[in-house]
């Protein structure tokens, strides 16, 4: 019998991949979105490889993105609990936003 591809392993190393984006863009949300759904990606096809090992051919392609997804997990939670502190310690949300709107305006001015 022939071998074949195992259904999610593409996608779940792209989402993985994604996911080190996502940790830089949304302060650690979009990571852990993307990397969350990676990992359970991976898990379904781990289980589904350990039903019939013969039949499927590219195994290492899902440890690899169990690796990249993993990472991006850790990277995530690393970034969100970053920011969840930058947030507190300068004063809480408003503090923050406010912070923000100043580095938004200076940086519209620089650009005139």
């Amino acid at each position: 019998m022939e071998q074949q591809k195992l259904p999610n392993a593409t996608i779940a190393l792209v989402l993985g991949i994604i996911s080190f984006i996502a940790c830089c863009c949304s302060m650690g949300i979009g990571g852990l979105l993307f990397s969350g759904i990676a990992y359970f990606l991976v898990t379904k096809d781990e289980a589904l490889y350990m039903q019939n090992p013969e039949l499927y051919s590219n195994f290492s392609q899902v440890k690899t993105a169990k690796i990249i997804a993993l990472i991006g997990l850790a990277l995530a939670v690393f970034s969100l609990l970053y920011s969840v502190y930058q947030i507190y310690s300068i004063g809480g949300w408003d503090a923050y936003m406010e912070n923000v709107q100043e580095v938004m305006d200076q940086w519209q001015q620089q650009n005139e």
